[in-house]
């Protein structure tokens, strides 16, 4: 994205150093397991994720995440909607993905509310972390 573009996510995004998940697609036909794994994910916001995949993945499409954090024991479960899909910018991986999160909530088809928490809690610890890094005005040194 340019820096003259106008930024329309209202959620912060943010990256998590070794963060992967394995997405599902979901179809009429029940079929057992998850698609690809070990996806890299580039970002994440309290509203979606943008990550690198091999296969392409049409926009509408809708996918369950399941998506591991270094550190974390136990990965958690995201159901969005493909909104865009791009050719990848790296050799490592063919196209690049964006998925928009579906609401929180106990409905079906909705996300768990304390995934929107867990969310929180890694923006929290690694949004500050790329705060400080990118952040000019910091002191190298602070006594």
């Amino acid at each position: 994205m340019d820096e003259d573009e106008i930024e329309r996510r209202s959620c912060i995004r943010f990256k998590i150093p070794g963060a992967t998940l394995n997405y599902q697609r979901k179809s009429l036909l029940p079929i057992p397991g998850f698609i690809e794994e070990f996806c890299p994910v580039l970002d994440i916001s309290r509203g979606g994720v943008r990550f690198l995949t091999q296969k392409m993945i049409k926009p509408a499409s809708e996918v369950a995440l399941r998506i591991s954090v270094p550190g974390e024991r136990i990965p958690f479960t995201m159901k969005g909607i493909v909104k865009w899909s791009s050719p990848g910018e790296g050799k490592s991986y063919a196209f690049q993905v964006g998925v928009q999160f579906n609401p929180y909530g106990m409905d079906k088809d909705q996300n768990l509310p304390q995934n929107m928490v867990k969310i929180m809690a890694l923006e929290q610890k690694f949004a500050d972390k790329e705060k400080e890094l990118s952040d000019p005005e910091k002191d190298e040194f602070e006594i």
